[in-house]
């Protein structure tokens, strides 16, 4: 007789196998459910945030290479986003319009939201199982600072966007042969966090810090493999470093920097809720609970959800536990002592929504080896339960969405068109000086005068005057209501908009004083 070869599959192969056609239908599916819903809001939902004004220009300025530029060389971010705005502008087409760019620049932002949440799903359904994919996959596209913050023209998407994806081939390491090739794998992984970092610098706690602590602890992959991640994230850097020096731009760059440093260790308060002007952070928490307070729970919900992934869970879910140790540290040094942005919560929103269904994963999977002997009806409670706060957080998520695609937010681009037709190019303008809407949105076509106190309106004389209320009542201008209501009198605004974003957003037209007023007032 000649014997037969048998060749035996782990059980755990065959049912990763089994499951991935039903993995990559999931996949598919959480990514275009999340760009379509940032489609369908993009347009009029959100209005237009200053920095987007800026960062689409820094775009615009490398289309045809190059260093980015905006008022001169522009160091303070990385160039990562800018490149990639540049090489979208050249398949999408240019535009004529400010608006047309942000618009076409949020596509952009949309289509890495929905590329982020199928990483999200693969993630999640590796380190726990197919539900846990699929929960994090639905939370995503449905949470609302999640689908402002992809519907702007900023850098947090798409620096979250390479983090994931490179933690995503990362972990793939996790569990395989010393004897298989890994280093392809590792270099790729550090290649992608060494995107994130060059889209914004603040990306390196987020890769690097757990990569070091997964190497201390002898989590994750194998501690050579560790490093060569972390090298590389690090040789992708100083390679961005060395071309700047090449060009000889060191100069700028380390001035932009040690600037950028000193804002993150709160050195310098030009901005976020810490500065002079920055606001109340809980007044604005609770302001925006009405929209966000689903935010609100799932950030509550995940520091007991990492206990749980700590303390319970393999190599690869611990690794997830340090991301989201990475960003919490991070927002909290923010929150005591750094510039704390309110865009900055991106960044643990995205750990959090992956955490809490792994750590309910797992808590399942152990309840179900204690209870294995007990009658399949005592499992159903918990689930039960589990699927009806699902259901209501998704429902509260699908509500507030269907209240911003019905209730326009679309102000500024209203103005615009306004001022395009009954304000003369050149005519000068007055705008506070923290208005970087105004400041910069509309300076290709008008003589923007920038007044950071009440009498440099004699100083700097305007025949209009761009006042976001909302932005002058919450205290984040150096304004006070009194003082613009003043200098507006009794004077009904000749364009009015009122959206969740700035408040009322008007125009007033100024009557001109007399030339004895205005030497008066220097003097």
């Amino acid at each position: 007789m000649t014997a037969t070869r048998i060749s035996r599959v782990p059980a755990a192969a065959l049912r990763t196998r089994s499951r991935t056609p039903a993995t990559a239908i999931v996949a598919a599916a959480a990514g275009g459910i999340t760009l379509l819903i940032r489609l369908a809001l993009h347009g009029n939902s959100f209005d237009v945030f200053g920095d987007e004004i800026i960062y689409t220009d820094l775009g615009r300025s490398v289309i045809s290479g190059g260093f980015p530029r905006y008022q001169g060389p522009f160091f303070l971010h990385g160039p990562g986003f800018f490149y990639l705005e540049a090489g979208w502008a050249r398949v999408a087409g240019a535009q004529h319009s400010l608006m047309g760019w942000i618009y076409e620049m949020r596509t952009l932002n949309a289509l890495l939201a929905g590329a982020t949440a199928v990483v999200l799903v693969l993630i999640a359904t590796r380190a726990a199982s197919l539900w846990a994919g699929a929960v994090v996959g639905l939370l995503f596209a449905l949470e609302p600072f999640c689908i402002r913050q992809n519907d702007r023209v900023l850098l947090e998407t798409a620096m979250m966007f390479w983090v994931v994806l490179g933690y995503l081939v990362f972990t793939s390491l996790i569990g395989r042969p010393p004897l298989r090739r890994g280093w392809p794998r590792a270099v790729g992984a550090g290649l992608l966090f060494g995107c994130a970092v060059l889209t914004k610098d603040e990306a390196a706690l987020l890769t690097v810090l757990p990569l070091l602590a997964a190497a201390t602890l002898r989590w994750g992959p194998r501690r050579g493999l560790t490093l060569l991640t972390a090298g590389t994230t690090v040789a992708v850097y100083a390679a961005y470093v060395a071309v700047v020096a090449a060009g000889g731009q060191f100069s700028g760059l380390w001035t932009a920097k040690t600037s950028g440093i000193q804002r993150m260790l709160g050195l310098i308060q030009s901005s976020g809720f810490n500065s002079s002007g920055g606001g109340s952070l809980p007044v604005r928490l609770i302001a925006e609970a009405n929209y966000f307070g689903t935010t609100y729970v799932v950030l509550a919900l995940a520091m007991p959800a990492l206990v749980v992934v700590l303390r319970r869970g393999g190599q690869l879910p611990r690794m997830l536990g340090l991301l989201y140790c990475a960003a919490g540290a991070t927002l909290a040094y923010a929150l005591v002592l750094g510039t704390l942005e309110e865009q900055e919560l991106y960044l643990l929103i995205v750990p959090s929504l992956v955490t809490i269904p792994v750590a309910v994963t797992l808590l399942l999977g152990e309840r179900r080896r204690l209870r294995r002997s007990a009658p399949r009806s005592r499992g159903t409670m918990p689930r039960a339960a589990i699927i009806a706060v699902l259901t209501l957080a998704l429902g509260l998520n699908i509500a507030t969405c269907v209240q911003w695609q019905r209730q326009p937010d679309d102000g500024f681009a209203q103005l615009l068109r306004y001022m395009a037709a009954h304000v003369p190019a050149g005519t000068q303008v007055g705008a506070t000086e923290d208005d970087i809407a105004a400041q910069y949105g509309l300076a290709g076509s008008y003589r923007i005068e920038s007044w950071v106190i009440p009498a440099d309106r004699f100083r700097k004389p305007a025949r209009y005057f761009v006042v976001q209320w909302a932005v002058i009542n919450e205290g984040y201008s150096t304004f006070t209501s009194p003082q613009v209501r003043h200098i507006v009198g009794r004077d009904r605004p000749v364009f009015s908009f009122w959206g969740p974003t700035y408040g009322q957003l008007a125009l007033y037209e100024l009557p001109q004083p007399s030339a004895s007023v205005r030497t008066r007032r220097k003097d």
